[in-house]
């Protein structure tokens, strides 16, 4: 039996990010271990008069791991789906033909009944959303954007001809987003990004989550072509070079997180959202905007950033400037 203090939380979900009308058809998706969630999403979706349905599946093995193809049909029948799931479906061609099909989604990767309670789902999701949006658009289409960081990184790309990505929790038709992050992010353009990341606040997969060690990454030509660091870094390098498939170390996304109820605990969606950290995605790019579908797809995240694109300043040492 779900936890009563979730129906709050369940009810943003439903209500307030998926704007769920009566009627509709709600598909939840979930795992065992996510069981008391996705209950609580259920009724939340009972409450506002759709049609739920709550499917379970067997967790997926790795992250960016398709789900079933049964269910996948199911995500392109749905007037919305919402994933609360242990490993991530996000980056699967599954969310984007849904997606493409006029599905809303939203992704509850990694999520624990407190997370349901407290922390980044009691943002304001709404009121945050036209500054997101205002983010992403200064990042699309930028000929150079530029990432510094006072523990080592200097990466620059170019995102020329890309979308801008806005992810505020709140999905119109054909839209999906992760929640409880906000964050505006682009996909740079394959084989532009060089110099070095240094992450230092989080890699929340793999059980790695909070960082102990920065992890180093020099890049060249829009790869990772060496990793550094401490347990952590040895940890990720070794998943990464186990998939063999190169792809992995492509450089896929850079987000800047945008909510100010969430913080650092080594939940992804959480970490993510940290208002004024910057991620740097490796991995697969196609459900940004990029076209690498890779074996997996990580994010790295770091403080204290000031990021440039096109000359504008966009965070100045983890400060939000627009």
């Amino acid at each position: 039996m779900y936890d009563l203090r979730m129906s709050r939380g369940a009810s943003t979900v439903v209500n307030t990010c998926a704007g769920v009308q009566p009627g509709e058809q709600v598909l939840i998706i979930t795992e065992h271990s996510k069981m008391s969630i996705a209950e609580s999403l259920a009724a939340a979706a009972y409450a506002a008069g759709a049609e739920a349905t709550l499917v379970v599946m067997t967790p997926r093995d790795l992250d960016g791991q398709e789900p079933p193809a049964t269910i996948a049909a199911a995500m392109r029948a749905s007037d919305v789906f919402l994933c609360a799931v242990s490993r991530s479906i996000t980056h699967t061609h599954a969310v984007r033909e849904a997606t493409a099909a006029g599905a809303r989604g939203l992704v509850l990767t990694q999520f624990t009944e407190g997370m349901m309670v407290h922390g980044g789902i009691q943002a304001d999701f709404r009121a945050i959303a036209p500054r997101c949006r205002a983010m992403a658009a200064a990042l699309a289409g930028s000929d150079s954007v530029r990432l510094e960081t006072p523990q080592g990184t200097s990466l620059s790309f170019s995102a020329k001809g890309r979308r801008g990505n806005a992810l505020y929790g709140v999905v119109d038709k054909g839209q999906f987003s992760t929640i409880p992050t906000i964050e505006a992010n682009v996909s740079p353009l394959e084989g532009t990004a060089n110099g070095r990341i240094v992450a230092d606040a989080s890699v929340p997969y793999l059980g790695i989550g909070v960082l102990r060690e920065p992890v180093c990454c020099e890049v060249r030509d829009g790869f990772i072509l060496s990793m550094t660091g401490g347990e952590q870094a040895r940890m990720l390098y070794n998943d990464l070079l186990s998939r063999k498939d190169p792809n992995v170390f492509n450089i896929a996304e850079l987000g800047v997180g945008m909510n100010p109820c969430c913080s650092f605990m080594g939940f992804m969606l959480e970490d993510e959202g940290v208002e004024g950290s910057v991620h740097i995605g490796i991995g697969t790019s196609i459900t940004l905007g990029g076209t690498v579908k890779a074996a997996c797809h990580y994010d790295l995240i770091m403080t204290g950033a000031t990021l440039v694109a096109d000359g504008q300043t966009l965070i100045d040492q983890g400060r939000l400037c627009l």
